[in-house]
């Protein structure tokens, strides 16, 4: 099957980790990609600007949480870091950020975290996102997409077995819908 026919996306997220550590006062580089606002965006822009000339930029997505604080890579103006970021993302026409942001980006807005089927159909009734992304309720639900039709209840997740060593615990144990008890 052609790669085109596969990869439906792909989404950036990586909470204090590389991508982060380039946007926020931790990054104390000199070179073209410390430093002003602009140099630490840089790196962020390349990377979707290869993905999007790879896959086209309407599949990339991009997860946007300045203010948080996870290792502690926080940044000291979390507003105008998103509104940066925001600035150049508005340049390629179309990408995706989380809520916090929507009033200033001018693409699809496409939001995440903490969404059940309610809130992830208010969240577009109400005009907070044109679309919702589910991403542990698919770690446990292999069956997601046909569950959220047919408004079935969903499993429950076991965060503790996220990203462990085990290959079965955790992500291809759960039950799908007609395997239920």
């Amino acid at each position: 099957m052609p790669f085109e026919q596969v990869l439906m996306g792909l989404r950036f997220m990586a909470h204090g980790y590389l991508i982060d550590q380039f946007l926020k006062w931790i990054n104390d580089r000199t070179d073209e990609y410390g430093g002003s606002l602009a140099n630490r965006c840089k790196f962020l822009m390349q990377i979707v600007q290869a993905v999007a000339s790879a896959i086209g930029i309407d599949r990339v997505a991009i997860r946007m949480s300045p203010a948080i604080d996870h290792l502690d890579a926080t940044d000291s103006n979390p507003l105008n870091l998103g509104l940066a970021v925001i600035e150049r993302l508005n340049k390629l026409q179309r990408a995706y950020l989380l809520k916090e942001l929507k009033r200033t980006y001018q693409g699809t807005f496409m939001c995440s975290g903490g969404f059940n089927r309610e809130l992830g159909m208010q969240a577009v009734a109400e005009g907070d996102a044109d679309l919702v992304s589910y991403g542990r309720l698919f770690i446990s639900n292999p069956d997601l997409v046909l569950r959220l039709k047919v408004n079935a209840p969903l499993n429950r997740y076991i965060r503790k077995t996220f990203y462990t060593h085990d290959p079965v615990v955790g992500y291809t144990d759960y039950p799908f819908l007609n395997e239920e008890k």
